[in-house]
């Protein structure tokens, strides 16, 4: 099994940054994709950034403006968002792909962005 324990989220206004972390433990492969996904009020959850090996993915929206890394040595993922607008304003949750592509997530961190 895996868990998942996200942290750094909070009320920030427009222009500001943020750092989101993601502890895992359990069964952890520094191989297998983890990743940001988020979700805002009356929205699907859409993901915002994955990282497997040096790999990474963005959505369009926060390209340029986030940075997903990784440290296996600790197995935790951060997200690094700069430049945050009131559109950031969700849900941000954690999440872990095992071997056969499961899904495991974390409980959500709340980030709000005011204008």
């Amino acid at each position: 099994q895996v868990q998942l324990v996200e942290s750094g989220g909070g009320l920030v206004q427009a222009g500001e940054s943020l750092r989101l972390s993601c502890a895992a433990s359990g069964s952890i492969f520094s191989t297998n994709v983890m990743g940001w996904y988020r979700q805002a009020p009356g929205k699907q959850r859409e993901l915002v950034a994955t990282i497997a090996r040096s790999d990474t993915n963005y959505a369009d929206s926060v390209r340029g403006r986030f940075t997903i890394s990784r440290d296996n040595a600790k197995n935790t993922v951060y997200l690094e968002m700069n430049s945050l607008k009131p559109d950031d304003t969700a849900v941000y949750y954690c999440n872990y792909q095992d071997w056969r592509s499961r899904p495991f997530w974390g409980q959500g961190t709340q980030v709000t962005v005011s204008s």
